[in-house]
């Protein structure tokens, strides 16, 4: 469902061979002289979307600059690495060229390349310029970053000593179309720890933390597993950097990596000393967990081994330190509300169970509207709920000696029957504390309830848009905002970083990094974290109709095209419990007129319930 698209195929070398004599055929059919033309960026094995391996073949004897251009543009997708690409470059230019400099990556659509001046048999030089919609870029440490605008790069040619031409100068870096890079690189995590809380330190214990991930993409064939090694040792991108920790000194690097047929990976550093068991151990785990989302199912176990030091790592180890919540993993556990009246339920999968313990497990007393929005928190001792009127928020332990409703935690001042302002969207984070928006036209807010205290968090970067709805990821450090633009009153999906500080006295919170993600996507309506790196959305592009899209918080779309919703759907839930990094896709869940689904095998199935829901979740 996610990363991947096609299938994956192994293509022997003669039939290799065959494809690329056949995109050979027409590069050569181009012209090497004439004015403004307008070529397809060759798309190769990636037409039908196969991910062939790519053999790519060297300059053709006597070949222009424009099928030179060609040429050089197909095999930078090689998965030999960029030997080849270099033989289209004069021997100084390719001395210089960096392709790990980044990635510009274009649309689909037609590639103009300019001839600057038309070539005759007498010249010695020619300026060709690749432009095009820019899609997206990947920086050097592999981030990928959505971006919109003309992209515009320039190329020159000379003719060497016996005719030949050769690439001179040419931008740092690679460029290709989507569909090529699609097919040639691929999207995993790598992971780093989450930077520490000083407002939950206490003294003399150790500081909470836990692994929070870092998606970034990676060449398919071109030793995946030392590429996502190195990407761990490197450090975070710059976006998640503010919130992330690493347990790699600076200097440090990978010298090999090896999974042996017991599926444990050997991963010997350079200029590290590791002989401090703790230290060893946390940087095990960060390498551990990237190799294991690398190679799902290859690799059960890691070895790492410093210049002095030996440590392991795997998902049993204790205490957890996976990716998650920082009390572990949260359970998999269901709720749902009732339709009639709003009570707070347990839920197996497929039928209703029964009413939770306390005050959320009876009907609100005669003359009182029914409970809004409920969260139950991700270790399952409380429940935020809102008012039925959007003006208060509750903390609800959900135990048997909770007989009444406490009283509220947070109150707005406006009222709404519709719901449109007020208090929405409550969320449960991993640390325990509760996130709350709070939608008054006069004042909008983001507020953080710690205890039965409340403490407002600045969200920086709005910049004329209000926080309609929230989504805290589990490990406290990630969180999704649904934003409406004041002017067009249009929906749209950030992504900003959650700064935590202050003292236990007085804790501080902001949300930093904004990024904007799915521009296409112009209302939503739900959101849920889905996985460690991403989120379920349920919206829609323009007037199109309502549909589910994966999406990374790096901000790329996870999934080759979105899942088809129902209609009248509300909400979407997911669960972010994993039993281990090698698992399926946690489960997906949604309601519509009191009817609950969830895909299965990407078919919709409805649950038979024994009572009409009006909402139907998971903890957080």
């Amino acid at each position: 469902m996610r990363r991947t698209s096609g299938t994956e195929s192994r293509v022997a070398a003669v039939a290799g061979a065959a494809l690329l004599a056949l995109v050979a055929s027409g590069c050569a059919a181009m012209p090497d002289s004439g004015g403004i033309s307008r070529v397809e960026l060759s798309q190769g094995a990636a037409d039908k979307n196969l991910q062939a391996r790519v053999y790519p073949l060297g300059p053709a004897k006597g070949a222009g600059p424009r099928e030179l251009l060609t040429g050089f543009l197909d095999a930078v997708t090689a998965d030999e690495g960029f030997d080849v690409a270099r033989q289209y470059l004069t021997e100084n230019a390719a001395a210089h060229w960096n392709p790990e400099a980044g990635i510009q990556v274009l649309s689909d659509n037609m590639v103009k390349r300019t001839v600057q001046a038309a070539t005759t048999e007498a010249d010695t030089t020619a300026q060709f310029t690749v432009s095009g919609s820019m899609v997206a870029s990947v920086d050097t440490k592999h981030s990928y970053l959505l971006a919109d605008g003309p992209s515009a790069s320039d190329f020159t040619f000379v003719r060497e000593k016996g005719g030949e031409w050769r690439i001179d100068k040419l931008p740092p870096g690679v460029i290709m179309n989507e569909t090529n890079f699609r097919n040639t690189y691929r999207q995993v995590d790598r992971y780093f720890y989450t930077a520490p809380d000083p407002s939950a330190f206490i003294a003399g214990s150790s500081p909470q933390e836990v692994l929070i991930a870092d998606p970034i993409y990676l060449r398919r064939r071109m030793d995946p597993l030392m590429a996502a090694a190195k990407a761990v040792v490197a450090g975070p991108s710059d976006w998640l950097n503010p919130v992330a920790r690493t347990a790699f000194p600076p200097g440090a690097g990978v010298d090999r990596v090896t999974v042996d047929d017991n599926r444990a990976a050997h991963v010997q550093l350079l200029g590290v000393d590791v002989s401090d068991p703790a230290t060893c151990r946390r940087m095990a785990n960060q390498l551990f967990y990237t190799l294991a989302d690398q190679v799902k199912g290859q690799v059960e176990r890691l070895e790492l081994k410093g210049q002095r030091g030996t440590c392991t790592a795997s998902r049993t180890d204790a205490p957890n330190t996976g990716p998650g919540a920082l009390a572990g993993p949260p359970p998999a556990i269901q709720y749902y509300q009732r339709a009639d009246n709003g009570v707070l339920m347990t839920a197996d999968d497929q039928h209703g169970g029964q009413a939770v313990n306390g005050a959320l497990g009876k009907p609100q007393p005669n003359g009182t509207a029914p409970l809004g929005t409920i969260a139950v928190a991700r270790d399952g001792s409380r429940a935020a709920a809102i008012s039925g009127d959007g003006h208060q928020l509750f903390s609800v332990p959900l135990s048997a000696n909770s007989v009444s409703m406490p009283e509220p935690v947070l109150t707005s001042p406006v009222k709404a029957a519709d719901r449109s302002d007020g208090l929405a969207s409550p969320s449960w984070d991993g640390r325990g504390d509760l996130w709350v928006a709070d939608r008054n036209p006069q004042g909008p807010r983001v507020v953080m309830v710690r205890g039965n205290k409340t403490y407002p968090v600045p969200v920086e970067g709005l910049d004329g848009q209000t926080v309609q709805a929230l989504k805290i990821s589990s490990d406290g450090a990630r969180i999704a905002l649904v934003v409406k633009n004041q002017g067009s009153g249009t929906r749209s999906l950030l992504f900003g970083l959650v700064v935590h500080g202050g003292t236990p006295q007085e804790p501080t919170a902001k949300i930093v990094g904004l990024r904007r993600v799915a521009p296409l996507l112009t209302d939503v309506a739900s959101v849920a974290w889905a996985e460690a790196d991403q989120l379920l959305v349920l919206g829609k592009e323009g007037d199109r109709i309502q549909q589910l899209y994966y999406i990374s918080t790096d901000g790329s779309q996870s999934s080759d095209s979105p899942l088809q919703s129902g209609p009248g759907w509300l909400t979407i839930s997911a669960s972010e419990s994993r039993s281990n990094v090698l698992a399926a896709a946690p489960p997906v869940l949604a309601v519509a007129e009191g009817k609950v689904y969830r895909l299965i095998n990407a078919q919709w199935r409805e649950l038979q319930m024994q009572d009409k829901a009006g909402a139907y979740f998971y903890a957080g």
